[in-house]
């Protein structure tokens, strides 16, 4: 993504300077163009991506707000909060003899992600391939990488309509915003499609709910000085605006939104789809935690330790029973939880019921269930679960999906329901 933002002049040339200098200093200099969003002391000494930073970027159509998500297994509940608050996604895959395969064997993280990034809402996809100068710009590499991932997308459920492939150069900069270079002699004898940038200008702006409660599921907490506190995320639904006094949930505590800022501007108010921050006054910072959310006073987001979703089970070794213990992903959220009950296993076609309270869920299975949060691993022995702000699928789309992950291992995805208690399994090959 460095080099993209530089070649879309968000990155001057003061700033690439002082990025390969740096890198190359600690001798990671092939790591100089993520220095522009892996930003913190430890990311760039071990050059990978450990949290979500922010960035923007202009196309002749689009204003982009790029949440570059850690891709390493140990970071994926961080991969997770970025997704949740995105439209599209862009997959950047290796070329490189073995790397793509790596990643794309069962298990991989290649899967991994595409299935987490469609579970969580987002239905366009642009697949960058990398790194095809290391395979002497092969169309044969770029064309067996894409056959491999084509099925698989569809299984996910991307709709081929709104899945790209483009093939890329990156650190280079072939063909992320134009062919015109020498060095792309090679990729124009067989490809005459859209750059990078192209395709991101064609992306699909989604409909935006301004008429629904306000919801500002919080992703970060941070003082900065002069601006006072903090808090970062995407509005979920509805509109905020300078001035008003909001509730933080859970808990009782309540805040005036002083300012709100989105790509370095002031904003008088934002709406439903936008990445911003917001400094707050007149609230104590005791109430303020990630995973907590903001909405008005008059229409609260319900509080939940026992509900029914319905979700996507992955491709599973052990089967689900009754007590399994799990971890809850909710936004910024990461609980332990419990899948208490199978309440019956269901027809995947139509949803029919084949079997009340079966005894388990298989691989290939689709079920009715229910989930209950635990207590924490630090609470003591009588502690009880403490629920949090999550709305049915049918009343908030972005607020309603939840993802499950048993031992590292993402098992399902899906939406929380109202009333009844479904919850379907299906699997993912």
């Amino acid at each position: 993504m460095g080099r993209l933002l530089y070649e879309l002049g968000r990155i001057d040339e003061k700033k690439r300077i002082a990025n390969e200098r740096g890198s190359s200093k600690i001798g990671k200099s092939s790591f100089s163009w993520a220095w522009e969003l892996d930003a913190s002391t430890e990311e760039r000494e071990r050059g990978i991506t450990m949290d979500i930073a922010l960035q923007s970027l202009s196309t002749p159509h689009r204003e982009i707000t790029i949440l570059d998500a850690p891709g390493h297994k140990d970071f994926i509940p961080n991969m997770i909060s970025g997704a949740s608050q995105a439209d599209s996604a862009l997959l950047v895959v290796d070329a490189a003899t073995g790397e793509f395969e790596a990643g794309f064997q069962r298990g991989g993280q290649t899967r991994e992600h595409l299935l987490l990034v469609r579970s969580l809402g987002v239905s366009q996809v642009i697949v960058a391939v990398n790194k095809l100068d290391q395979v002497q710009w092969e169309q044969t590499r770029y064309e067996q990488i894409c056959n491999a991932l084509r099925p698989f997308l569809v299984q996910s459920g991307f709709h081929p309509s709104k899945t790209k492939f483009v093939p890329v150069g990156a650190v280079a900069g072939i063909n992320l915003t134009t062919r015109q270079d020498s060095e792309v002699e090679p990729l124009s004898k067989w490809y005459s499609g859209p750059t990078l940038t192209d395709l991101l200008d064609a992306l699909e702006p989604p409909s935006r709910n301004i008429t629904a409660p306000l919801r500002f599921p919080i992703s970060n907490v941070f003082r900065e000085q002069g601006a006072g506190l903090g808090v970062a995320g995407r509005v979920c639904g509805g509109v905020v605006q300078v001035g008003e006094r909001l509730r933080i949930l859970p808990g009782d505590g309540t805040a005036v939104v002083k300012s709100i800022m989105n790509d370095d501007k002031s904003l008088p108010w934002a709406i439903d789809g936008a990445n911003i921050i917001i400094y707050l006054t007149s609230v104590d910072p005791a109430h303020l935690a990630i995973g907590s959310v903001l909405c008005r006073p008059s229409d609260i987001i319900p509080l939940s330790s026992l509900f029914t979703a319905r979700i996507i089970i992955f491709d599973i070794d052990i089967p689900i029973t009754v007590g399994a213990s799990v971890e809850l992903y909710h936004h910024s959220h990461d609980v332990p939880a419990s899948i208490s009950k199978l309440l019956a296993t269901l027809d995947r076609a139509t949803g029919a019921i084949i079997k009340k309270n079966p005894r388990v869920s298989a691989k290939g299975a689709s079920a009715e269930v229910q989930i209950s949060l635990r207590p924490s691993g630090t609470s003591g022995p009588s502690a009880k679960a403490q629920p949090i702000p999550i709305e049915p699928f049918s009343a908030n789309k972005d607020m309603g999906r939840i993802l499950i992950r048993r031992g590292g291992e993402t098992i399902g995805a899906g939406e929380r329901l109202a009333g009844g208690m479904r919850l379907l399994f299906m699997l993912i090959l």
